[in-house]
């Protein structure tokens, strides 16, 4: 199974070198409040992070909250248990 998804992701990365390189001309974005020139791959590289990384912080915030109000419950239940 590792050796699968080791050559899924050899894959995807020569798919994103090739992307890269096929789209190496430079596009410009307004943020605001800066101007960045970058290469096509590389904003859709960074968007791709940028969305990883934003997406897997959700995840951990949204289990990691209903752990802790289970587990509050979980306390309060105990207390008027034992009591």
């Amino acid at each position: 199974m590792r050796l699968i998804a080791i050559i899924f992701l050899l894959l995807f990365i020569a798919a994103g070198v090739v992307f890269g390189a096929l789209n190496a001309d430079l596009a410009s974005f307004d943020l605001g409040f800066a101007q960045l020139s970058l290469p096509k791959g590389g904003a859709m590289l960074s968007a791709v992070l940028l969305g990883w990384i934003l997406g897997g912080v959700t995840a951990w915030l949204g289990t990691s909250l209903g752990h802790r109000r289970r587990r509050r419950r979980e306390r309060k239940v105990e207390s008027t248990t034992t009591a």
